[in-house]
């Protein structure tokens, strides 16, 4: 036998205490910066997704009245600024939906990794 086959495997050295302290660190932020869903959560998702279309909608009806008072024409302004209201408010809600879910699946990749 020689020396070399005597020998044992080198087992590994455990982490250091530092190391150890900060992988538990940052899953404890991990864990604080992912907040549960509730209903109220989702409730007031539905609320801010009403109010971002309803407010463009009934200032584009509101500034169409006042100026079909104004300038009044062939054309109804308050049907044409409610229509361009309701897609800006429309648009403003898929920008939330669309915000709010990359939000989601960005959690979940950290949570897999």
């Amino acid at each position: 036998m020689t020396d070399e086959s005597k020998k044992k495997p080198l087992k590994p050295l455990p982490p250091p205490l530092s190391q150890k302290v900060g992988v538990k660190a940052v899953r404890k932020l991990k864990a604080q910066r992912r907040v549960t869903r509730t209903v109220w959560f989702g409730l007031g998702m539905m609320g801010l997704i009403g109010w971002s279309v309803a407010i463009p909608t009934l200032l584009g009806a509101m500034l169409g009245g006042w100026l079909d008072t104004r300038y009044p024409g062939k054309h109804s302004w308050t049907l044409m600024l409610l229509v361009i209201g309701l897609a800006i408010g429309c648009w403003n809600a898929w920008y939330w939906l669309a915000k709010e879910d990359q939000t989601m699946q960005d959690e979940q990749e950290d949570d897999d990794a």
